[in-house]
């Protein structure tokens, strides 16, 4: 019964993480660029409505909801700590932990009401917007990366212990 709920959080970690790879993937790749061709004030005022808006039930629940997973199979994982699956579990919810609710909340949040704060249309605010694109883009390349590499780890976990259950 533990070792089964133990699979199906793994894969719903492993889908959580997809999501928010994806998500982060979006930005990183083409989301924040479109906006750096829009006139700072714009790119601003763009930037902010995202922000607001990324408050939801539905992002919340992909990107805490995985961290809560992932918590519980670090924690979980010395139920499967005599195979390589009980380490893949912990790295991977570590990474996940670390680099993506970490660096949000020390990170991007920060640059996030930093912008919200400025002044729209003045040099400071095209000044801001300048260093945000660039240091934001940066922070979230190292979301997209975290969870990517939690999911692949997560998935690992799982090929590991489905081997290890076999005659």
């Amino acid at each position: 019964m533990i070792n089964q709920a133990m699979f199906v959080f793994t894969f719903a970690a492993a889908i959580g993480c997809g999501l928010v790879a994806g998500i982060f993937f979006a930005f990183s790749s083409f989301v924040m660029a479109a906006l750096g061709r829009l006139p700072s004030d714009h790119g601003i005022a763009a930037m902010n409505s995202i922000n607001v808006t990324v408050i939801n039930p539905v992002f919340f629940a992909a990107f805490f909801g995985t961290a809560l997973l992932s918590l519980v199979l670090a924690v979980g994982s010395w139920l499967w700590w005599d195979q390589a699956s009980g380490k893949l579990l912990l790295a991977a919810a570590v990474i996940y932990l670390v680099g993506s609710i970490a660096v949000t909340m020390v990170y991007n949040v920060p640059l996030n009401n930093a912008l919200a704060a400025v002044q729209p249309g003045t040099a400071e605010a095209a000044s801001l917007w300048s260093r945000y694109l660039r240091d934001w883009t940066m922070w979230n390349t190292v979301r997209t990366v975290a969870p990517t590499v939690s999911m692949v780890l997560f998935i690992l976990a799982l090929i590991g212990r489905q081997a290890s259950d076999q005659p």
